[in-house]
């Protein structure tokens, strides 16, 4: 059996865009922020096992490893776009701000 790809369109990826994409209740929040957490930590191990050049993003496209630096990202990318397009769904804008902090800098 052939081992995940975990570059940024990999497989844990992949199933997280997909999960985002699905989050429309509190059951669909959950599943996603438990990918994103499956996610930052398949990222930590592959970073762990072939460490990505300084000031480059992990192998997965984590921008910010830390909570501060993840929630200040998801932050400033929510006021970057709190005047675009209505947001019809509370949960699926929360799981945005969440994933826009993986890689918002």
């Amino acid at each position: 059996m052939r081992a995940p790809d975990f570059t940024r369109e990999g497989i844990v990826t992949d199933k997280l865009g997909q999960l985002l994409e699905e989050v429309t209740d509190e059951a669909s929040f959950l599943r996603f922020v438990l990918a994103l957490k499956d996610d930052y930590e398949a990222d930590r191990a592959e970073a762990a096992r072939l460490p990505p050049a300084p000031y480059s993003p992990g192998p997965l496209g984590w921008e910010n490893g830390t909570i501060g630096s993840f929630l200040e990202a998801g932050a400033d990318w929510a006021e970057a776009t709190s005047q675009q397009a209505p947001h019809k769904n509370p949960w699926h804008r929360c799981a945005s701000i969440l994933f826009a902090g993986k890689s918002y800098e």
